[in-house]
């Protein structure tokens, strides 16, 4: 058996919307949609520290394993778990996620602020639209965007 010497810590909080960011995520049953989510992400090996959201969207902080690209691992999870939603009849239409994302790195000494902010998204939410806190996200990591491309919205 062949040993694996890759050593890694790579911590990302991952944002992504529903489409149109629409406020299609229910009470009733968001802590069995972020459940599942969760086993998608530890059946890839990856180690899943915190997952909250708001009805429109949606906060994963992951130790990423170097064996899959995150776009990769947020593709899945959007489809696996968009099928899963549809599957239960949860809404009464097709549930799709946005097809873009948030991809946000941070260090060891950060995670507990990180897991922090995750767990008490609805009171950042009474504060500042979701909009309003991905921009921010944006600004604070000096990422270039447009923004005609910040999550689309029904018009």
């Amino acid at each position: 058996m062949a040993e694996n010497n890759t050593y890694t810590q790579i911590h990302i909080q991952l944002v992504f919307a529903v489409k149109f960011r629409q406020a299609l995520i229910q009470n009733e049953w968001k802590d069995d949609l972020f459940k599942y989510i969760s086993g998608i992400i530890q059946n890839r090996k990856h180690k899943l520290l915190s997952i909250n959201g708001m009805p429109d969207h949606i906060h994963i902080l992951i130790g990423l394993r170097p064996n899959q690209s995150v776009s990769d691992l947020v593709q899945e999870v959007k489809s696996i778990s968009s099928k899963w939603i549809n599957e239960n009849n949860f809404i009464p239409f097709r549930f799709e996620w946005q097809d873009s994302f948030g991809a946000f790195s941070y260090g060891k000494s950060q995670i507990n602020d990180v897991i922090r902010y995750i767990e008490n998204q609805e009171k950042h939410h009474h504060k500042k639209s979701f909009r309003e806190e991905y921009v921010d996200f944006l600004e604070k990591f000096e990422i270039d965007y447009n923004e005609k491309y910040v999550f689309k919205e029904l018009i």
